[in-house]
């Protein structure tokens, strides 16, 4: 049956003239009270001043080889709180303590979350790793493992024996390096390498229960293959990646360095499912019934286990941990005295007011232990300098605005990218004089810490997502570097001047040497000292 009010309108033309016509009237007014809804919103909303970017490419036309050198650049032209494109991604950028502050203590939470960059998906277990985790459950109770558990106080204590046998280790090396027949033209030593199997040793003892610096047919992997795939996993979060920037164009892989992901990642995976299998398989080990504690690996496989975790820990929860560790305490504690060293090459008076300390407050019969380190300003001082002027990371690792913000009276918009250039701050002449130079005597009786407290230097990060392994990390680097220094006299190769020292960075978001550093160590304590 025909609905009467369809047949009335059918039959009347004159009632939808009439509609049309009020359609007519009231479109262009409401048109044009959305248009001035919206221009009073983009006056209302101040976006952070920046470069106007371009179609489609953003700001990344600005942007040169070294990442961190390019955005310092430009906050000087557009202020320490800049906004930028890369590609379609909103990025703001802090230059300065005080927004570094604003950022990272203020709008803590705020800005807590990570963004899903490529290499924390491809090469780190599709965002479990803790530094590109997201904020939510996941991310708090590994943070909560990592501080009570994992890298708690009475944890890096029981571990100690460790640090304090493999630190014996690498000084005997270096020793015999220095005496041997085939050094006695005083053959150079690659100081990355020693290093970074120094701190291989000690993570792989704390994580594993074993050490995988020797060549040894039952290992999986070979020293070299470790050194390969750490330093890729370090890379790659560094790396600007098109697909990032744009995309719906990652499934291209431009660059190829989603194939790098794919390929290190297999790699690791490797390896880590054949350490949980030896964990399975034998459990406990031996080694550590002895000392009176569990490895890292023990530990969380028993927290596997345990029902009343809020997010059960599943096989690839473990390897991001693994991950985590593995690559944060090898590469960064490897890196950075590796700077140090190249610093104090190119300033030997600080060598001598170093070794003068360590002389006066040490003494010259004995090893400096990790307690030691409170008594020793000027060391403390060194490292703080080098991490002012060759922080670990030169950006810290980028956080995600989870909600719409204003920042020094500057809108960000919700999933904005939030950068903080810490290397800028730690070359600001407004907070350091002669900020370019290396002079550890500024921080001498100078109440600043790098454990976040103070803005102007933050090699680990400040707030929830401060490194968690930052403890671990200053305890490495202070004891080997006291006593390397303790230990050895140290020259450049043959008739190599300081002048002639690079100090070239390498490409990336890394900071280590684009050329690695040769020394060559003479002992300058007693001999039996230098014995195992």
């Amino acid at each position: 049956m025909e609905d009467p009010a369809s047949s009335a309108t059918a039959d009347n033309p004159s009632n939808s003239t009439m509609w049309y016509s009020i359609l007519a009237f009231f479109l262009p007014v409401l048109l044009l009270l959305y248009y001035r809804h919206i221009s009073r919103n983009k006056i209302n909303l101040l976006p952070p001043p920046g470069p106007k970017p371009w179609h489609l490419i953003g700001n990344l036309n600005l942007i040169g080889q070294h990442l961190h050198v390019s955005l310092q650049s430009l906050s000087q032209k557009y202020g320490p709180l800049m906004q930028l494109k890369f590609g379609l991604e909103t990025v703001v950028v802090g230059s300065s303590a005080e927004v570094a502050e604003l950022l990272l203590k203020t709008h803590d939470v705020t800005f807590a979350s990570r963004p899903p960059l490529l290499a924390w998906k491809h090469a780190n277990y599709n965002y479990l790793v803790m530094p590109g985790a997201p904020y939510g459950p996941h991310w708090r109770q590994t943070r909560k493992i990592y501080m009570t558990q994992l890298l708690s106080p009475k944890s890096l204590a029981q571990f100690e024996y460790i640090r304090i046998e493999e630190r014996k280790a690498l000084l005997f090396k270096l020793y015999k390096s220095s005496t041997s027949s085939s050094s006695s033209s005083s053959t150079p030593v690659h100081l990355k390498e020693r290093l970074f199997m120094f701190n291989l040793a000690i993570m792989s003892r704390m994580l594993f229960g074993k050490r995988y610096t020797e060549e040894d047919e039952n290992n999986i992997v070979t020293p070299k293959q470790f050194t390969e795939i750490v330093d890729e996993l370090f890379l790659l979060p560094g790396v600007l990646d098109i697909g990032d920037a744009i995309p719906w164009l990652a499934f291209l892989d431009l660059q190829g360095n989603i194939k790098r992901m794919k390929a290190v990642k297999k790699k690791i995976d490797k390896f880590y499912e054949h350490v949980l299998h030896e964990h399975e398989r034998h459990g406990k080990r031996k080694l550590f019934k002895e000392h009176g504690t569990n490895d890292i690996v023990d530990v969380l496989l028993q927290l596997a286990d345990d029902p009343t975790l809020e997010v059960k820990l599943e096989r690839d929860h473990i390897k991001a941990s693994m991950q985590d560790l593995l690559v944060g305490g090898i590469e960064t504690s490897a890196v950075t005295l590796e700077w140090t060293m190249s610093e104090l090459l190119k300033n030997p008076e600080v060598i001598q007011k170093a070794t003068d300390e360590l002389d006066r407050v040490i003494g010259r019969n004995k090893w400096v232990e990790e307690k030691d380190i409170v008594n020793l300003p000027y060391i403390q001082a060194i490292v703080k300098e080098v991490m002012r002027l060759h922080p670990p990371l030169t950006l810290l690792a980028p956080h995600k605005a989870r909600e719409n913000c204003k920042v020094a009276g500057y809108n960000i918009l919700k999933n904005s990218r939030v950068i903080v250039n810490v290397w800028a701050i730690g070359r600001d002449p407004t907070l350091w004089e002669k900020p370019n130079e290396f002079c550890p005597e500024r921080f001498v009786g100078k109440e600043i810490d790098v454990v976040g407290h103070n803005f102007e230097l933050l090699p680990f990060g400040s707030g929830r997502r401060m490194c968690v392994g930052y403890a671990l990390g200053l305890k490495i680097v202070q004891s080997t570097l006291a006593n390397l220094l303790h230990g050895f006299e140290w020259k450049l190769p043959g008739d190599m001047k300081k002048e002639d020292l690079d100090m070239e960075e390498r490409f990336g978001g890394r900071t280590s040497r684009k050329n690695p550093l040769l020394v060559v160590p003479k002992p300058r304590l007693p001999l039996d000292l230098y014995s195992l």
